[in-house]
């Protein structure tokens, strides 16, 4: 985004609701505009969506969606936010039944976002780089930085924690989106494909075979989620307590 979509963004996004002074306005609200490209990424990926696009849908003539809309960018950020799911209408009541404790409440987080990404997997793409978050993005940040509060963490280290379980989550989701969510999930699916190299060629990779014949006989496959989130929450569960005992927080 450039700062003039920045700034387009900001009011969009925060600002009072868009009232062209001129032009037909046809029962256009910003809701129903990015409600529109929302069923359009939802049903063909977010490279489907174009103002014109977005404007047939809607009935209306390209023109008249950008007495709304400066440009795609801006569409973009305002389908983010209307498909990013309210944490005040759910996470909120997740959260609480998660009970107190920032490692239970993380964990909630990390698997309702991953719940949002796989409702709307096109996210993954709308929700990276420089650009301006929503009310709603913001909220999700809000409840992972709270959760850590009264850890003794410093501000830049709990939004980097929020990074870092973010990141794990945007991973998992970008593997079961590559591989179409089937049955079994992303890990079932590599294992089944690896298993056919092993099957020629395992002698070569004793140790890969072992740990694959371990699967065959323990299970444990698709378990990348929460293996990697507990071990992520085992870290900083370390920082924490190195906090508490320096009796120093990092403010």
């Amino acid at each position: 985004m450039t700062k003039e979509q920045w700034g387009a963004a900001v009011r969009l996004l925060w600002g009072p609701p868009v009232t062209p002074a001129r032009g037909p306005r046809r029962g256009l609200t910003l809701a129903g505009i990015a409600g529109a490209g929302v069923q359009i990424a939802d049903a063909e990926g977010l490279g489907a969506v174009s103002m014109q696009r977005v404007a047939g849908e809607l009935g209306v003539t390209k023109m008249a969606l950008y007495r709304y809309v400066p440009g795609k960018a801006e569409l973009v950020s305002l389908m983010a936010e209307a498909a990013m799911p309210d944490p005040a209408a759910g996470l909120d009541a997740a959260l609480a039944g998660a009970g107190g404790g920032w490692r239970p409440r993380l964990g909630v987080w990390a698997r309702e976002l991953l719940a949002g990404f796989r409702a709307h997997p096109w996210l993954l793409e709308a929700t990276v780089g420089a650009r301006v978050m929503g009310p709603r993005e913001v909220g999700w940040l809000e409840r992972a930085v709270a959760a850590l509060e009264g850890c003794g963490l410093g501000g830049a280290e709990q939004m980097d924690v929020a990074a870092l379980i973010a990141g794990h989550v945007r991973g998992i989701a970008e593997q079961e989106r590559a591989t179409g969510g089937g049955a079994g999930g992303p890990e079932a699916e590599f294992g089944a494909v690896l298993g056919e190299v092993m099957r020629t060629h395992g002698a070569d990779y004793p140790a890969l075979g072992a740990a694959l014949a371990s699967v065959a006989a323990h299970g444990g496959q698709d378990q990348a989620l929460d293996f990697g989130l507990e071990r992520i929450l085992d870290g900083i569960g370390l920082l924490v307590a190195r906090r508490a005992e320096q009796g120093d927080p990092l403010k």
